[in-house]
């Protein structure tokens, strides 16, 4: 073996173990991506702001994947008093629209942060109102 050889086998060695690697990382990449890994919520309830700026508040399951989905679905309106023009804030369940939907499917790129509904809440005590009315 002559010396350029010897000194060829090191370098393909190298070339080797750096392409190991890369395969290593991508599927790592791949794997984590596909698995949905979810964030899990020590609360029933979430507050979701979109980008569009509406809040909406519910179940969340399937955060930090693809296709996260909203169940039980709440969101404020604010009514204003015609004879003394004072606004009220009123907590409505989503099912009521013409088409009586049961769940949201959130684009995740349109969610900007996701918070807790404390158990003690103002929004929290209103849900659990709604929900006995029913």
């Amino acid at each position: 073996m002559t010396s350029n050889q010897r000194g060829a086998l090191p370098v393909q060695i190298v070339w080797i173990i750096a392409g190991i690697l890369v395969i290593i990382a991508a599927g790592w990449h791949i794997a984590r991506n596909l698995g949905g890994s979810s964030v899990q919520f020590s609360t029933p309830f979430q507050a979701v702001l979109l980008t569009n700026g509406s809040v909406y508040f519910g179940h969340l399951q399937g955060y930090g994947g693809h296709e996260p989905v909203l169940t039980d679905v709440y969101y404020i309106v604010t009514q204003t008093n015609p004879e003394n023009k004072q606004a009220n804030n009123v907590l409505v369940k989503r099912g009521k629209e013409l088409h009586a939907p049961d769940r949201m499917y959130l684009t995740p790129q349109h969610i900007l942060f996701v918070e807790p509904v404390g158990t003690g809440s103002k929004v929290a005590e209103l849900i659990a109102q709604a929900q006995a009315a029913h």
